[in-house]
């Protein structure tokens, strides 16, 4: 059975894009270390068993750090824009936008760009109804419902605070879902983010831009 993987991204944009690494990465080796994360999720993602990719976008494409080489492979995936106000809301309306009926959503980020192709199918066919993947800063960096139209439960979930993962947990559980939890990772807020990151996956693209920053 076909699932949906479903990544949220927003155009790597030199100022606008991962400015929490300047310093001492300037704004334009920010935005190509958040170009390379999100081309190694992309990669991972089109070589995952079974996986329709649905990529969510925000931004201004034109205008970021390896636009042609990030156009040329979104080509193969399904691009919709994200809507709505507030993140919990445009987490919630990608998942509808992005769903077919009776297939499940597996919906990550741009963050991780260690996750590999087992890890997303692994956390694609656990059987239960739903599963999170916890971050290490609190937050999550997956979420996978077997029935979409249970992302309505993100209305209201404050989003990138350190009891984001626990508050999603708890609204999964208050609609009588029992969610798997998936392994922990670290996403990519700040420099010694990116240096772990890169360490843990030290042979893709974003292991070279993090080491450009010195």
């Amino acid at each position: 059975m076909t699932f949906c993987l479903l990544i949220v991204a927003k155009a790597p944009v030199p100022g606008f894009a991962k400015t929490r690494l300047c310093p001492p990465a300037t704004p334009e080796q920010a935005a190509e270390i958040a170009a390379a994360s999100l081309l190694d999720t992309l990669e991972a993602a089109l070589l995952t068993p079974k996986a329709r990719v649905v990529v969510a976008m925000t931004g201004e494409l034109d205008r970021a750090a390896r636009s042609a080489e990030i156009a040329a492979i979104l080509r193969k995936t399904a691009v919709i824009p994200q809507r709505g106000e507030g993140f919990d809301m445009r987490l919630l309306n990608a998942h509808a936008d992005a769903s077919r009926p009776g297939e499940p959503v597996l919906q990550i980020g741009m963050d991780t760009p260690q996750v590999t192709p087992a890890l997303l199918a692994e956390a694609a066919n656990r059987p239960e109804d739903s599963v999170l993947g916890p971050a290490a800063d609190g937050g999550w960096w997956a979420l996978g419902l077997k029935d979409p139209s249970h992302a309505k439960v993100l209305a209201g979930v404050p989003m990138s605070r350190d009891d984001t993962g626990s508050q999603t947990l708890r609204a999964l559980s208050g609609i009588g879902l029992c969610p798997g939890i998936l392994p922990t990772l670290s996403d990519v807020d700040t420099i010694a983010d990116a240096r772990r990151v890169a360490t843990a996956a030290p042979h893709g693209r974003f292991a070279r831009a993090v080491a450009e920053v010195r």
